[in-house]
């Protein structure tokens, strides 16, 4: 796989320290309360905008506080927690029994929330026909074993190009493992560096197949703010129904079990009952104690309103409520 390089965790935090020490971030209280004062944040890069989102409204609700958030693959994120440089992080899996006993041994007492339920979806350029993959046919296809649209079904798409995020995604980690068991990647598999990226490839080239969190489908990939954070605020507090559609510049593909007829686009109704086969828990994880910043934080992206916010990117919340989607 091709790499695209990232900001290094250790850049950005010299680049986060140098930044609280001027601008808006020197006109903030001193006292540090769990609505007022600085946190940090390690967030998996596949998560960058369902955290944004929750950082821009806990900012707008609590003007005091600042959330200064980094993104990076999930061992950064890990290690991060690990050598103390920040409080929380979100990533893809709970911490171990070693990792536990290590930060307990250091005074943290670590919480775990699963805020959320992440759909891994498969688009293509809007002139592609193919509309189903089998997770069989997936995982040939990211093998190498399968490196033409017309293997799959009648098809002048030519070569098929598989691009992802990065090399070190949570993305391409679950892939490896859910679909191809640990296999290598054929040569046919690229890395973009961003979502954004993914996002433009399979635009632009018509035989590129994305795999891509279905919360980038849902979200702005132009550049622009689409949505305010008093807009995104006033829609946390109201109703629980919310109706999506996916980015129409690409198709999402339906996915199908290899023993099943039925296929299913990554709809959070489909996620909820376990129709849709690519899924995986996101989990936010604090060594705060009450009365800080970082807990605060925590204890907002875990509430109903932090739920809501996390429902309105296509997701599915770690709490799900009832009216939770209207599909197609």
């Amino acid at each position: 796989m091709r790499l695209s390089r990232v900001l290094s965790a250790s850049l950005f935090l010299a680049m986060v320290i140098g930044t609280t020490s001027c601008g808006k971030y020197s006109d903030r209280p001193k006292g540090v309360t769990s609505t007022s004062g600085v946190t940090k944040l390690a967030c998996d890069a596949s998560f960058r905008n369902i955290m944004e989102q929750e950082i821009q409204v806990f900012e707008y609700i609590y003007p005091d506080a600042d959330v200064l958030p980094y993104y990076e693959d999930e061992k950064a994120c890990f290690d991060s927690l690990m050598n103390l440089s920040v409080p929380s992080i979100v990533v893809t899996r709970e911490l171990n029994e070693q990792e536990v006993k290590y930060l307990n041994s250091h005074k943290k007492k670590p919480k775990t929330s699963r805020i959320a339920v992440d759909a891994i979806a498969l688009i293509v350029n809007k002139q592609n026909d193919v509309g189903v993959l089998s997770t069989d046919e997936i995982a040939e296809i990211l093998e190498g074993k399968v490196t033409d649209w017309n293997e799959i079904s009648p098809s002048k798409m030519g070569k098929i190009e598989v691009v992802f995020d990065h090399e070190g995604s949570s993305t391409v980690k679950y892939m490896r493992d859910s679909l191809t068991h640990g296999e290598k990647f054929g040569d046919n598999v690229f890395a973009q560096g961003s979502n954004e990226a993914v996002f433009e490839a399979v635009k632009n080239r018509k035989g590129a197949i994305g795999i891509i969190g279905v919360s980038w489908l849902s979200a702005n990939l132009d550049g622009k703010e689409a949505t305010t954070a008093e807009e995104l605020a006033k829609a946390s507090e109201e109703s629980d129904t919310v109706a999506l559609s996916f980015n129409p510049e690409v198709n999402v593909l339906k996915v199908r079990r290899s023993n099943s007829i039925e296929s299913y686009k990554p709809y959070q109704q489909y996620i909820y009952e376990g129709k849709y086969p690519l899924y995986r828990s996101i989990y936010m994880i604090t060594t705060g104690v009450g009365g800080t910043t970082s807990n605060g934080f925590y204890s907002f992206v875990t509430s109903v309103r932090g739920q809501k916010l996390i429902l309105m990117t296509g997701i599915l919340p770690g709490t799900v409520y009832p009216r939770m989607v209207n599909l197609e």
